[in-house]
């Protein structure tokens, strides 16, 4: 299987953990402003998804988000043996979060979603509109990105639809998710793994789940992308102001308090 993993101890011994899965096109570098609120409390295991970041992608292998939640399940009990885990996920992660606590059920602690896919009213027949134009401008731009991004302009070109906040976003930040866009052969497939798909799978109520959008999210925007009727029934649907896409890097602080929070750890 060609997932990536890389486990980061937690501070404490006999910790449980947690896995987070990122988005299309995007890597494990994604998180790395939320893994270190999670170190006091949780072993972190953050993956590379196939064609991103440094997994391979095997050309005509599935990548349907229920496809690739079974691998990602898979390659967790091959390399850690761990028979239950906390999840989070965002975006296309996000998705593939949801199905994995609905097919796994007996492994999984509790959900947080981060500004989900799947959860559009009528579902994608082609891919959207610009996405070809994100990885083109990133595949194209990688050579001269770590002396472009020094600049705000080129910051802004980058970033200003992700983020409301990208005026504060690092230059690491912005290095790391502009290289995983440009380094990501999985990008389309993942694109066409989802099309003619929602998510409509069943959740066990007993466990957790949250949903949390931004409500400045111009990716999977609220009027055609936040269909709440296909929550889970029990889930906690969270909108937080002034937070675009990807909540882990606009509202840190919030985004760990919520995933303690379902997680049952007090602080």
């Amino acid at each position: 299987m060609n997932i990536t993993l890389t486990r980061h101890p937690a501070k404490v011994e006999a910790a449980p953990h947690i896995v987070l899965i990122h988005g299309m096109g995007s890597a494990a570098t994604a998180w790395k402003p939320l893994t270190p609120h999670l170190l006091d409390h949780f072993n972190v295991i953050t993956l590379d998804l196939p064609g991103h970041g440094a997994s391979e992608f095997t050309k005509g292998q599935a990548m349907d988000p229920t496809s690739v939640a079974e691998q990602v399940v898979r390659q967790i009990e091959k390399e850690f043996e761990i028979s239950n885990f906390d999840l989070v996920g965002n975006s296309w992660g996000g998705w593939i979060a949801l199905e994995i606590a609905a097919n796994f059920p007996e492994k999984i602690s509790s959900v947080t979603a981060l500004a989900p896919a799947g959860f559009w009213l009528a579902s994608y027949v082609q891919r959207a509109p610009g996405t070809a134009a994100l990885q083109f401008l990133a595949k194209n731009s990688a050579l001269l990105a770590p002396n472009y991004l020094k600049f705000e302009w080129a910051r802004k070109l980058g970033f200003e639809d992700v983020s409301p906040h990208w005026r504060r976003f690092s230059y690491e930040l912005c290095l790391d998710a502009t290289m995983a866009m440009a380094k990501s052969p999985g990008y389309f497939p993942a694109w066409d793994g989802m099309l003619s798909k929602r998510f409509d799978s069943q959740i066990d109520q007993n466990i957790p789940v949250k949903i949390i959008f931004g409500d400045s999210d111009n990716t999977l925007p609220a009027t055609t992308c936040q269909e709440r009727a296909m929550a889970p029934a029990h889930s906690q649907w969270i909108t937080i102001a002034q937070c675009g896409h990807a909540p882990m890097w606009d509202n840190v602080e919030t985004v760990a308090s919520h995933i303690l929070e379902i997680a049952g750890i007090k602080r």
